[in-house]
């Protein structure tokens, strides 16, 4: 699940292993930023001011943002204006003052049970005497662990921490890095998100806001695991957590590695395979890390591939946090997707967006055409944006070099009561690099546009029939498209199938063909046991006789397709790092009116489209 974080444990699976390159040019000289605002702003900038407000060269529509002169060249994004604090210095040289955040854990969660200890580091700004600051904070694993190269927890980290530090402090804000259960100096086990996690990163929080230096807000921000910890710090409503920026976080374990019944080929392993060494170093502590999760996580990965779902116990629900979250949160969130993440699927953020709102939270969406990163980083977005549909035609639009300034103007509004209030929409980009806004995603304006496979898309290879060897399967066609098509969303596929016994999978590619060549598109993946969709065992079915038709679903997309390009469609019993299925089956595909692919297409003229700061990196050149 990340590039700090399950790019660490990734090194073992099928997918690609990516940690954090670290950012050795995050910091932005002070005189560099002084120059920049110094020829900002001239009499073209005024017709987007907005009347009356004191920062009104800054503070615009992020539709407007285009035209302002942001700092492009380097290797993240900054603020547009430097902040007045000084960091406060401290008695060691990254001038970070280090604590233990004592909690109670329950007895059964054994290990160290019932003394919770939490390592935590933080920096402050030099503030007049009487001002009190709010907290940024990122809760995870990686902090002095070896594998990621972070000597001491008291360092700021390159990825994140380093530029939290630079650009935002100045204006009146601590930061924080927290290590979790079973990882750096917090003793207990590794829990991997289960319940000694979660209350140890709900006291770090309750830390954090009830200092006299603290004016009582505090925000979770991080990517990856770094980014599923604000789900799980949301969950117990607490007061002080004001609001969260989850960057390709989960909203729940199994969640992440397991979609209708079929398994990622890292999930049977997650638990001890990847993080189990987190918290062990060889000395007399090491007691403290036998835990009953522990010890019973690998086995449950293994009968969730086995089964589908949850064989005994409650191991996945302790460890789903959305709904704990609609339930108790009463703060904003700030939700960040790559659609092209191939750690953390974006379906983790879409349809969870449309959720929160529905539910009355205030929330925000930036879904943008990158792979497991952060919106602000041309090299990595680079490395990682490949041509064929993997991100490489959004490529240099998706860089985001407004970013800091985005987070600076949220974290303002929401924890400071100050500046104006953010719009609450979902920045979106098309896999051809176009940004235009949505106030929902996906959005409620869509038309479907169904297509029957045998007869609108025709079988041009492959027999009807999907065998289990990955390999062997039916491909199908439309005809050239009369008019450019434009799709969001989650396309459905309902395949009508028969199956030799019960069980079986399947796998989807969405293409768009060209005269030349055809790109990514989308894909899906079912397991048969799971047919009606979603996580619940479907009522059996007789095979061979009988025929079930299978709803599924795609992960979250928006593309473009050109006129006189074609849609494809090839099935196959698995594909991406998804494992075969435990139940192999040969499966046959009915043609006909049962076998439909639904797509949500909207009208580009209705919408509002912009283009953001041009990157002037070396990289865009």
């Amino acid at each position: 699940m990340d590039g700090e974080v399950y790019d660490a444990e990734l090194a073992s699976t099928s997918r690609e292993s990516s940690l954090l390159n670290g950012l050795a040019g995050a910091t932005i000289a002070v005189s560099l930023v002084f120059l920049m605002m110094a020829i900002s702003f001239g009499d073209t900038h005024k017709a987007i001011m907005f009347e009356g407000d004191d920062d009104e060269n800054v503070r615009v529509p992020v539709w407007e943002r285009g035209s302002l002169n942001y700092i492009t060249d380097m290797d993240n994004g900054s603020v547009l204006e430097f902040g007045e604090y000084q960091l406060m210095e401290t008695e060691n040289e990254w001038n970070s003052t280090h604590i233990f955040v004592e909690y109670e854990l329950p007895i059964e969660e054994g290990g160290a049970a019932p003394n919770g200890v939490i390592s935590l580091a933080y920096w402050r700004p030099n503030v007049p005497e009487g001002i009190k600051v709010p907290v940024i904070a990122e809760f995870g694993p990686y902090f002095q662990e070896p594998s990621v190269q972070t000597p001491t927890i008291e360092v700021p980290g390159s990825w994140l921490g380093e530029m939290i530090i630079d650009q935002l402090l100045p204006h009146g804000y601590a930061f924080a890095q927290v290590s979790v259960t079973g990882t750096g100096r917090s003793n207990h086990c590794m829990d991997l998100m289960g319940t000694a996690e979660q209350l140890g990163n709900d006291a770090a929080v309750s830390w954090l806001g009830s200092q006299d230096w603290s004016n009582g807000n505090v925000a979770l921000i991080g990517k990856s695991y770094d980014g599923s910890t604000p789900w799980q710090a949301a969950m117990f409503g607490n007061e002080y957590l004001e609001t969260i920026v989850p960057i390709s976080g989960l909203i729940g374990v199994k969640e992440l590695m397991w979609k209708n019944g079929s398994s990622e080929a890292r999930a049977p392993i997650m638990h001890n395979g990847v993080y189990g060494s987190y918290g062990f170093d060889g000395d007399e502590e090491d007691y403290g890390n036998m835990c009953p999760d522990y010890i019973i996580g690998p086995g449950t990965g293994v009968s969730a591939w086995m089964w589908g779902s949850e064989v005994a116990g409650d191991y996945w629900a302790e460890r789903y946090f959305l709904d704990r979250v609609l339930e108790n949160y009463e703060g904003s969130v700030y939700l960040i997707q790559g659609m092209h993440d191939w750690n953390v699927d974006p379906h983790m953020a879409v349809p969870t967006i449309n959720t929160l709102i529905d539910n009355g939270i205030e929330a925000k969406g930036l879904f943008g055409q990158w792979d497991h990163d952060y919106p602000d980083r041309p090299v990595q977005l680079d490395a990682r944006a490949d041509l064929g549909g993997r991100g490489g035609e959004a490529f240099p639009e998706m860089i985001r070099f407004d970013w800091m300034q985005d987070l600076l103007e949220w974290f303002d509004y929401y924890l400071k009561d100050e500046g104006r209030a953010p719009d609450l929409h979902v920045e979106i980009q098309s896999n051809q690099g176009s940004w235009r806004i949505e106030s929902r995603y996906p959005a409620a304006d869509t038309t479907e546009m169904k297509f029957q496979l045998g007869t609108d898309m025709a079988r041009i290879d492959g027999g009807p029939t999907v065998l289990p060897d990955a390999s062997t399967g039916p491909v199908y066609e439309t005809q050239p498209l009369v008019e450019d098509l434009y799709i969001q969303g989650m396309p459905r596929l309902h395949v009508s199938v028969s199956t030799t016994t019960i069980g079986g999978q399947l796998y989807a590619l969405l293409e768009d063909c060209g005269v030349d060549s055809c790109i990514h598109v989308g894909h899906a993946i079912m397991d048969l046991r799971y047919h009606a969709g979603g996580d619940t065992l479907s009522p059996v079915w007789t095979p061979v006789l009988g025929t079930i038709t299978a709803k599924m679903e795609f992960f979250a997309l928006d593309a473009e397709i050109k006129a006189g390009n074609t849609l494809r469609i090839s099935l196959l019993s698995t594909g991406e790092d998804y494992l075969p299925a435990s139940t192999s089956s040969v499966v046959t595909i009915l043609e006909g009116e049962g076998s439909t692919l639904q797509l949500d297409t909207f009208v580009n003229t209705d919408k509002l489209y912009w283009n953001p700061p041009e990157c002037t990196h070396t990289v865009c050149a």
